[in-house]
């Protein structure tokens, strides 16, 4: 398959007006497949050797190169719509503690990787990763260069918030090897930020910004969320244009989901101030004719990239791949997750660590790696990750390639899928061509929705509650309503 064809073609006026005419009715609540299975269907507590298995076959695949997440979960004030995993504090000696288990957890990975690996991606998240001083950042880069090898042309990315840093930090970030920055950003709106207890003037990100150009950085991403309080189409649109002053060599353009229930600091934000769910379709379409309309490519589901960018050409190229940061520019690759609650992806086996500093803390005293949840992949799993990555990627899925590949036929193994696929044709979403199946640029919009008709968990559940439903209904009861389990952040 040729580049060309695997690239996707931009969104047009058609397709944004077929989305409007269509997200209410097929859209909703669905995993974002930065994994598969997702992060909901891991195992708590599993056996430790389910991530000492991994770390031996990935020692097996030695000298491949790693890519690598390491979280540091502190920020100094709370954001009222975050779902992240954080710890709020400004006891900076509490991060002093935390750099130190960071070394010993990397120690005993290390130890079981048996050599010095290279890495070729890396990406520090949080919380807010520049909460650590400038020794503490210093350690940490120390600590990650002794076990493992940060390779000099590799992308070594660090999210910042631009209230935190100044031009000094800017340049200890590229002194310690950092080439990518990505900005939390959400909106400039006034009383926005207000209402979500975040705020960053326009002037504070621009000099951050231009100090990361003035600095060499290979990219600049934003992150922006729309349906937040007190946002519409017309006063986000004047934080499109703000940003598009900037000119980001990316943007991430991410859903605000109210689930005051799980995250509790949402319960601080004025549900009456949130936008109705037409409004907030309207935002989305705007900014995508707006960005698309400035020259940004339309990566898929919340990204987007200028045509130079390494995310795009990897998309033009193929080489696309979706992992716990979203799209991504390496494909293949084993991904070892450092900090509490950090997600790993090796060897066909996902671990997640504790989510709290104590039993984090516990587990590396005992000097055992800090496991909490996780699961082996099995050869089903591993077949339907390689389709939703196809699609959400890619947009376009090869069958007689995945026939060879996995020795399957297609159309049997999948005739349920097929079905539903044509469903999706018949809504636009898809071609379903012999030996191929195409993403529509309407498709594009509405990706999770195709890729979730491959999630073998999701069609399970569905048969558990049409079983429940209709064995109440046996018992002369009510039928119980299941909600289905979805990832909504990973």
């Amino acid at each position: 398959m040729t580049a060309s064809a695997m690239t996707f073609p931009a969104p047009d006026r058609r397709a944004l007006s077929d989305f409007r005419a269509l997200a209410g009715r097929i859209d909703g609540n669905g995993p974002r497949y930065t994994s598969y299975p997702t992060a909901d269907r891991f195992r708590n507590d599993p056996d430790l050797s389910l991530y000492h298995d991994a770390l031996a076959d990935c020692r097996a695949d030695a000298p491949a190169p790693l890519s690598l997440y390491l979280h540091i979960p502190f920020c100094e004030n709370i954001c009222y719509y975050c779902g992240c995993n954080k710890i709020i504090t400004r006891d900076h000696g509490r991060s002093a503690r935390y750099v130190s288990y960071l070394g010993r957890e990397m120690a005993l990975v290390a130890d079981r990787l048996g050599t010095r690996r290279e890495v070729i991606q890396s990406h520090w998240g949080g919380g807010t990763p520049t909460f650590l001083d400038p020794d503490e950042m210093r350690r940490v880069m120390a600590l990650l260069n002794e076990h493992f090898a940060l390779t000099a042309d590799g992308e070594h990315a660090i999210e910042i918030d631009p209230r935190r840093v100044d031009h000094a930090r800017m340049a200890l970030l590229a002194e310690l090897g950092f080439n990518r920055v990505s900005l939390g950003v959400q909106d400039f709106d006034a009383e926005v930020q207000q209402a979500i207890h975040r705020i960053q003037p326009f002037e504070e990100t621009r000099a951050v910004v231009d100090a990361a150009r003035a600095l060499g950085f290979r990219s600049v991403s934003l992150d922006l969320i729309y349906g937040l309080p007190h946002q519409t189409a017309a006063r986000f649109g004047h934080t499109i244009g703000q940003v598009l002053a900037l000119r980001p060599d990316r943007l991430s353009v991410y859903s605000y989901a109210h689930l005051p229930h799980v995250f509790k600091p949402q319960r601080r934000i004025d549900e009456s101030a949130l936008p109705p769910a037409g409004e907030k379709l309207d935002i989305l379409v705007s900014t995508i004719e707006r960005l698309t309309a400035e020259g940004y490519v339309y990566i898929g589901m919340d990204h987007f990239a200028l045509p130079d960018d390494d995310l795009a050409v990897a998309q033009r190229e193929g080489r696309l791949q979706r992992n716990f940061q979203g799209y991504s520019t390496h494909a293949g690759y084993d991904q070892v997750g450092l900090g509490i609650s950090a997600i790993g992806a090796i060897a066909g086996r996902y671990v997640q660590n504790a989510r709290t500093l104590d039993a984090y803390y516990g587990a590396l005293d005992q000097g055992r790696l800090p496991l909490a949840r996780g699961v082996a992949m099995n050869a089903d799993d591993h077949l339907r990750r390689e389709i939703i990555g196809d699609l959400m990627c890619n947009g376009i899925l090869d069958l007689p390639a995945i026939e060879a590949r996995h020795g399957i036929d297609f159309s049997r193994a999948f005739s349920a899928e097929l079905a539903d696929l044509g469903r999706l044709s018949e809504d636009g979403l898809v071609q379903c061509e012999p030996g191929r199946i195409t993403v529509t640029p309407l498709g594009r919009l509405l990706v999770r929705r195709v890729a979730m008709v491959f999630d073998r968990y999701l069609r399970e559940d569905a048969a558990r509650r049409a079983d429940n439903g209709a064995q109440a209904a046996n018992d002369g009861a009510q039928p119980i309503r299941i909600v289905p389990r979805y990832s909504r952040v990973v």
